[in-house]
């Protein structure tokens, strides 16, 4: 059972916005005039910029929810912040539009339905997805949904797959990295990743700090460098438990281009030379595996970490996501287009393309 924890730290934006306001402001309030940077030697970006409002395409698969019932826990359990607790579905649609973005996948952030256990975790993880559920129906291709279940409830979590997917018809289910002291590889979950792989799931997972790393350092928020970590481990963990190639029909999106694992590549692919148990779970290789998986932009969207994660993943496994409402969509608009990583081919991928292979009823 997950211990549970005051849960002193919101979902996955890098800071308490206090440090973005500026650079924001700054940012927005120079619009004009970074575009025109942009376009400079790069007319093919500068054009795409000219048209987004015009004709939104862009696919958000990282893109957070507050339901009602959510906010009133979250109360009652005296976690969370102002941006999760002060969320609309208006400001969601404002957002999308300012940046071109079509459609959005709505998902509950950390710590999704983690913080509590038993039938009151599983009132809540239905609450959230039949809000989810609504949102999608009253607001034809602007939503879809990635379901919240109580993965360390098996038999709870089996019930909400086949509710959230049969008669709500959601469109993937979503995941924390870790639950307490386990990983997304740990063999208690063996039973629902066994049903995701039968369903051919989508899996989208979000970042957390697992019972180890709560306000470890005292002047670091976990959010800060928690929760790359942790996608991190949980990234290793189902590729090197085997999870990966046994379940060879779960598509995986990871948040925060893959968190530090670009970074901590030759690790990755030197561990089965190490340990003959992992050897045997990566037959073709680490990167044969890690190619397979896809990565989000949120929180991401600069030179740095998109250099490193193309480094070793192909465009075609990267999909747009904009933490909102940590970040704005714009934010990570503008910082995919100046990073000068991409053409302006592979941005169109990334934005769109790369996501309708995953969700291709948003096609329409």
């Amino acid at each position: 059972m997950v211990s549970r924890h005051r849960w002193s730290y919101r979902g996955c934006g890098c800071c308490d916005g206090s440090t973005l306001s500026l650079s924001r402001r700054s940012f927005i309030g120079g619009a004009s005039a970074m575009a025109a940077v942009v376009g400079f030697g790069r007319p093919e970006i500068a054009a795409a910029q000219a048209t987004d409002a015009a004709k939104p395409y862009r696919i958000d698969v990282h893109h957070h929810v507050s339901p009602p019932s959510y906010i009133a826990a979250a109360n009652a359990s005296n976690f969370g912040e102002a941006l999760m607790k002060n969320w609309t579905v208006e400001k969601s649609l404002a957002d999308m539009d300012k940046a071109g973005v079509a459609s959005a996948m709505l998902s509950v952030t950390t710590p999704a339905v983690s913080f509590t256990s038993g039938d009151a975790a599983r009132k809540l993880a239905r609450e959230c997805n039949e809000y989810a559920a609504k949102l999608t129906a009253d607001h034809p291709g602007r939503f879809g949904s990635f379901a919240t279940i109580p993965l360390t409830d098996v038999d709870g979590s089996l019930q909400e797959i086949a509710y959230a997917l049969d008669t709500l018809k959601a469109d993937s289910i979503g995941l924390m990295t870790s639950y307490g002291d386990k990983w997304l590889g740990d063999p208690i979950f063996l039973p629902v990743m066994e049903e995701l792989n039968r369903r051919k799931a989508l899996v989208y997972t979000h970042p957390t700090a697992a019972n180890c790393c709560v306000n470890l350092v005292k002047t670091q928020q976990p959010v800060m460098i928690e929760f790359g970590t942790d996608t991190t481990r949980t990234i290793a963990d189902i590729v090197f438990s085997g999870n990966a190639l046994k379940f060879r029909d779960i598509r995986w999106i990871f948040s925060h281009a893959g968190g530090t694992m670009p970074f901590l590549i030759e690790r990755f692919v030197r561990n089965p030379l190490l340990d003959p148990k992992a050897k045997q779970a990566v037959p073709e290789g680490t990167l044969a595996e890690l190619k397979r998986f896809y990565y989000d932009t949120a929180q991401t969207a600069n030179k740095s970490a998109m250099s490193a994660l193309t480094a070793i993943i192909p465009t075609s496994q990267i999909v747009f996501g904009t933490d909102f409402p940590y970040r704005t969509s714009l934010d990570h608009v503008r910082g995919l287009q100046d990073c000068g990583v991409f053409s302006a081919a592979q941005l169109a991928d990334i934005e769109r393309n790369n996501a309708l292979k995953l969700l291709p009823r948003l096609a329409s």
